[in-house]
């Protein structure tokens, strides 16, 4: 590779900074001079991009289109500049300039295309596939407000535009070349041609411009530069100016704000019609874009629309992307003019689909009459695909009418999109050992035993280049002095750490650096919420996505009785701790908005009382993302993967605090299994129902939470806090829901259903053994170093070579390092 040319990259900071502002570098602002940096990185892997794609397509190699409704990517600036392998010689060269890298990179926003795990393993799943050399699109929505921005007012979750292109992002290109439309509603005629071939055309649609722009996937010290490739929406006719000439200016610019109204939010509130419309239309119109461009690329070096599987996979990440099986379908049928078995043979070896939920309401079912309406000739599409496939249910199953209200993709007036993504693709896999097994055994049992060769698993992983090598410079320097780079691109070296954790100087080395994370983090705190926390204290994290399931609501609840300990005896000898919590919820979840404001609501009481000297602290990380996660996970003494087990599918954030050196307390949920037989039971706190009990409870109805509330003085005492006004004295019904949900049967989901109580004592017993193990500072250190030396198999690396070796077949590509 060539030697990076610190001079230039200085050049170009001058030049850009003339071109773009018309300034020089001591006039601009800290927004700007993040942008210049930003075009001038940019523009040293521009030729390492370009030199990709060639080579793709000179060795005409396979490629997959990750289909996604979120990519959760954070900063890239950073991100870049370790991937090139060169962060001392651009750190160099930016200091030189008088600038500060660190503070650069804090201009940047996080680019707001994605929430949860589900966007975050998308863009862990894009650096491996770039660092590992193989082709492919990730494909997604250029959202322009994201889900939202949150803040916290009064202790409520506030949602706010997330206005992350307000100033542009120098790293997107647009590619107006590319644009295809994308049609709704209207109605669908049927003609024959001149062969007396049917053929099908809507008409009196509606359609949008999808317009993509690219975003710049690097490789790690390898040339390779893949792209993601994010669709936004204009309008077909965006100035009507006769309506605008006759005073009608509202009319004038209807088709523009249409068209911007489809990329405006991710997961827009759902909770009414409207919302479940524009969700739909977000799902079809970035997958009809994507599918209609990768046919389109392949049919301009390949012939034969019937091979296209040799060369292309579409890879479902979730339910969201499912109408991409009809959509090729549909290309097929009305554009390529194959018959339905033509079709059908390349769609069903073209797609595959990775299912992330355990949950049945999280499996997408859409209204029927919306679907017809919005997507009518996909909705036939749909309908012979199920008239098919109901067929064969029967053949397989005779007599068996229950298969069918199973398994057929339209029942009771829905379209149920898994049943569509399991029909027509040719692999079907979960994303952990035990949710696969559920999956087989129990959600999916009726496909199972129809497709049994389908169903695969691949256990998630994480990109050790972002979560350590960027998250975490010290521990990652450490490591590397420690055993050598190697780990960097392959994780299973990180095991020859393990042969330190007999050595008492590297274990105050390695607690030394936890230390000064902390206090990292402490300073992050003091700043944004004005609390001052004790390094000293176990840092106690639970950041993710909030959902019942994931029971933030248990972690409060214990902390409300840790305190309760407290008041009814100070003198308790208790290790002190630091209990974080970030996590959004849903703008429409209510329930999960009141766990928000009862985290506060605990918070403003416990951390202005005097009298229990500090020993408990209660920290919520306003707005969660991939930026101040780094910051958070670097710190972590404990990481809460505390899941209803059975209910997880198989989480990630477990893999990234194993990694930094966290101790997992948790249920045998999702990949804990997983991360539990790779450090140990030793070296992890387990408690509550096995995934098998709950599933029991949830079969026989015989769980009744008033028993425990009813026989349990202390629990019924933080239960009773919900509502006496203790946490919320100026309004007692503030919490009423929470109370209800733990103890009566409320709109159909039976009392305590993700089973908190049931679970407490058991994890309050776990908390026990924490704290007395962290007590032992020799012990607690080793468990800290074998958990990070034990995460080699969580890298989204294997994750990736699994799915290539079995699912996607690709070929590795070798750039020439020049």
């Amino acid at each position: 590779m060539v030697k990076f040319d610190k001079e230039l990259l200085k050049e170009n900071v001058h030049e850009y900074m003339k071109l773009l502002y018309r300034k020089t570098l001591e006039e601009a602002t800290e927004q700007q001079i993040f942008q210049v940096i930003a075009f001038s990185i940019k523009n040293t892997i521009i030729d390492n991009w370009m030199d990709t794609h060639k080579e793709y397509e000179a060795k005409d190699v396979k490629t997959v289109y990750y289909l996604s409704m979120e990519f959760l990517m954070g900063r890239a600036l950073g991100n870049i500049i370790i991937n090139l392998k060169e962060n001392k010689e651009i750190r160099e060269a930016i200091d030189e300039l008088g600038l500060n890298l660190d503070a650069i990179e804090d201009q940047e926003p996080d680019p707001a295309l994605g929430n949860g795990g589900l966007g975050r393993l998308a863009a862990c799943f894009l650096d491996s596939l770039s660092t590992l050399g193989y082709a492919a699109y990730g494909c997604g929505i250029r959202y322009h407000y994201g889900m939202f921005r949150q803040e916290i007012e009064n202790g409520f979750q506030v949602e706010k535009p997330d206005d992350w292109l307000r100033d542009g992002y120098p790293f997107e290109i647009k590619r107006a070349e590319y644009a295809k439309e994308v049609k709704f509603g209207g109605y669908v005629r049927m003609i024959r041609d001149e062969q007396g071939r049917e053929r099908f055309i809507q008409e009196s649609y509606n359609s949008v411009l999808a317009v993509p722009y690219d975003l710049p996937i690097v490789g790690y010290a390898n040339r390779i530069v893949n792209t993601l490739r994010i669709w936004d929406a204009e309008a077909i006719n965006t100035f009507v100016l006769d309506s605008f000439d006759k005073g009608e200016y509202q009319r004038a610019v209807e088709q523009e704000n249409l068209a911007k109204n489809i990329c405006r939010v991710l997961y827009p509130n759902d909770n009414h019609y409207a919302g479940k419309e524009l969700r739909l239309k977000q799902q079809y119109f970035f997958v009809s874009a994507s599918v209609q461009r990768a046919v389109e690329k392949y049919m301009e070096s390949h012939d034969d629309i019937r091979k296209l599987y040799e060369k292309v996979c579409f890879q479902l990440n979730d339910t969201h992307p499912t109408v991409a099986v009809a959509e090729l379908m549909r290309i097929l049928l009305d554009e390529y003019y194959l018959t339905w078995e033509e079709a059908w043979e390349v769609t069903n070896k073209t797609c595959a689909y990775t299912n992330h939920t355990i949950m049945a309401e999280a499996l997408e079912k859409w209204p029927m009459d919306l679907f017809s309406r919005l997507l009518p000739r996909v909705y036939q599409i749909v309908e012979e695909i199920n008239r098919r496939f109901v067929i064969d249910i029967r053949n397989k199953f005779p007599g068996d009418n229950s298969k069918v209200e199973q398994m057929a993709i339209l029942f009771n007036g829905k379209v149920r999109m898994a049943n569509l993504a399991i029909t027509a693709g040719f692999s079907v896999n979960g994303v952990a050992r035990l949710h696969t097994e559920i999956l087989k055994n129990q959600e999916l049992k009726d496909f199972y035993q129809m497709f049994p060769d389908k169903f695969n698993n691949k256990t998630n992983g994480i990109t050790q280049r972002r979560f350590l090598l960027h998250g975490n410079p010290l521990l990652a320097s450490w490591i590397t002095n420690k055993i050598g780079g190697e780990w960097i691109t392959d994780l299973s070296q990180i095991n020859n750490l393990s042969r330190y954790a007999e050595d008492e100087q590297s274990l105050k080395e390695f607690m030394e650096i936890k230390y000064q994370n902390k206090r990292k983090l402490a300073a992050y705190i003091k700043e944004h919420n004005g609390i001052d926390v004790n390094t000293d204290s176990i840092f106690d994290v639970q950041v993710k996505r909030l959902h019942e399931y994931k029971r933030q609501l248990l972690n409060i609840l214990h902390v409300m009785h840790l305190y309760n300990q407290l008041k009814k005896n100070p003198n308790m000898d208790m290790y002190p701790r630091t209990f974080i919590f970030g996590a959004k919820a849903s703008a429409g979840y209510t329930r999960a908005k009141a766990i928000i404001k009862l985290i506060h609501s605990v918070g403003e009481v416990v951390n202005h009382d005097p009298s229990i000297g500090g020993k408990i602290k209660v920290v919520f990380i306003e707005n969660y993302r991939v930026s101040n996660a780094e910051l958070i996970i670097a710190a972590a003494d404990v990481s809460e993967q505390i899941s209803t087990a059975s209910k997880e599918a198989s989480g990630t954030g477990n893999m990234k605090f194993m990694l930094n050196g966290a101790v997992t307390i948790g249920t045998m949920d999702g990949a804990n299994v997983e991360i539990v037989e790779e450090v140990g039971m030793e070296n992890a706190y387990i408690f509550g129902l096995s995934s098998d009990e709950v599933i029991r409870y949830e079969q026989q109805g015989n769980y009744n939470p008033r028993e425990i509330y009813n026989n349990d003085s202390d629990i019924r005492l933080i239960i009773d806090q919900l509502m006496n006004g203790f946490y919320s004295p100026e309004n007692h019904e503030l919490f009423r829901e929470l109370y209800q949900s733990l103890l009566d049967p409320i709109g159909g989901s039976r009392a305590d259903q993700y089973f908190i109580l049931k679970d407490f004592r058991s994890y309050e017993a776990a908390q026990k053994q924490v704290e007395a193990a962290y007590r032992n500072k020799n012990g607690w250190a080793k468990s800290a170093l074998l958990n990070t030396a034990k995460a080699g198999k969580f890298s989204s690396d294997r994750t990736i070579e699994e799915y290539v070796k079995e699912i996607w077949h690709l070929e590795k590509v070798q750039l020439d390092r020049e």
